[in-house]
């Protein structure tokens, strides 16, 4: 076990490039916070680095036990690593019958989903282990809300991962202590495209990476839980989930709350 134990610990997936590296050198500048990252490569920045595969829950898993045995305490997950299918992959079929299925198809859904939902898994049994107020954030996307029509795999699974973060966000806060919250950016220029891609997009349409880390900062200091942030430009808008249609879909779906 890690000696300071005053130290606050988080664990940020992805963390090597774009919003996960920005959010990391951020936090790690505040002397209290011990900021562990995951991704495949390693950062440029000198940060606490560990080369997993996220769609591997069992190397996964492993480095949650090593980073919380080292310290005894985990008190923010951030749950961001991502890909996107790219050229409009998913509407080039073959000659073949049936054709096979898009190369990028199983990953895009096994990175920003599957991962998504067992780093979720692997951060409320760890955070349950420490006393006090913890966070769980999800990086899911405009996507989550709106179609992006080159990439419907990718729209499809930013929409699963806004779904888990609002089904999990009342028990985790009721239960365990745990606060969970979504942040979703518009078009930030990250490695998720390539640069080719990125030049279909005017230099006005970007959203400033800073702006993402901003909202992390929000949900993460502040006191809410199952809120959603989307950050467009220099702007953010807190997102609400839809109305129920009528009060007797309100209790059935409330009715699936049944644990304690």
């Amino acid at each position: 076990m890690g000696s300071n134990t005053d130290m606050k610990v988080a664990i940020i997936t992805g963390g090597a490039s774009g919003i996960g590296l920005a959010t990391a050198l951020t936090l790690s500048r505040r002397q209290d916070w011990e900021v562990h990252i995951m991704d495949l490569n390693p950062p440029e920045a000198s940060l606490i680095f560990h080369q997993v595969d996220v769609t591997d829950y069992s190397a996964l898993g492993q480095t949650f036990k090593d980073i919380f045995q080292l310290h005894g305490r985990l008190d923010f997950v951030y749950a961001n690593a991502g890909v996107v299918e790219q050229n409009d992959e998913f509407y080039q079929t073959s000659n073949e019958d049936p054709p096979p299925l898009p190369k990028s198809m199983s990953k895009v859904i096994d990175v920003c989903l599957t991962s998504a939902a067992t780093t979720a898994y692997l951060a409320q049994h760890y955070l349950r282990k420490t006393p006090g107020e913890k966070s769980l954030i999800f990086t899911a996307s405009c996507g989550a809300l709106y179609p992006a029509y080159g990439a419907p795999i990718y729209t499809a699974t930013k929409h699963g991962v806004l779904g888990l973060m609002r089904a999990m966000a009342p028990r985790l806060w009721r239960n365990d202590n745990v606060r969970v919250n979504a942040v979703l950016p518009g078009t930030v220029k990250t490695n998720l495209h390539t640069e080719e891609n990125w030049k279909q997009f005017p230099e006005k349409y970007f959203t400033p990476v800073e702006k993402i880390v901003e909202a992390v900062l929000i949900l993460l200091d502040g006191t809410e839980m199952g809120k959603a942030i989307e950050c467009c430009g220099q702007n953010h808008y807190y997102r609400e989930q839809y109305e129920y249609c009528d009060d007797t879909m309100r209790a059935v779906m409330s009715s699936t709350d049944v644990g304690n």
